[in-house]
């Protein structure tokens, strides 16, 4: 894996968090919360419509939520554009334990909340960020294989 493809790879993932991050916030506009109440539904299988997301507090807590997101992704996107260059041995991490702390929590949340699909959702996104960041080296990449 080579330097360029991990940061193009790395800034997709960041890019993808953004724009995860403002989904999440059309949960708190009752015109726009439809969306994420569909999407929420699919996480509380089987899609049959209970999810509502009607209440201020599931509004108040999707704005934050999506405001989180979207700094988690910016902070991403500035690692990897512009600390990855510089310094990879504190970007790598930053990327993997900033990544692994998110998935702990969010993935016991989850849990406790009755939703083990956003479980399964969480490892991918874990794995698309901590798998090619753990190849980073202090120095730059492993030297493709």
């Amino acid at each position: 894996m080579t330097r360029d493809f991990t940061q193009r790879w790395l800034g997709f993932m960041s890019l993808f968090i953004i724009g995860f991050g403002l989904f999440v916030a059309l949960g708190a506009h009752p015109s726009t919360a439809g969306v994420m109440a569909w999407f929420a539904d699919l996480f509380f299988w089987p899609l049959d419509g209970a999810e509502a997301l009607a209440g201020n507090e599931a509004r108040l807590l999707a704005a934050i939520s999506g405001g989180v997101t979207v700094g988690w992704g910016v902070m991403l996107w500035l690692v990897v554009t512009r600390l990855l260059p510089v310094d990879s041995g504190l970007a790598r991490a930053m990327l993997v334990w900033g990544t692994l702390a998110w998935f702990i929590v969010d993935s016991s949340g989850s849990l406790a909340a009755g939703a083990p699909i956003n479980v399964a959702l969480n490892t991918v996104l874990m794995l698309g960020i901590v798998g090619p960041a753990w190849r980073i080296r202090p120095a730059g990449l492993r030297p493709a294989s």
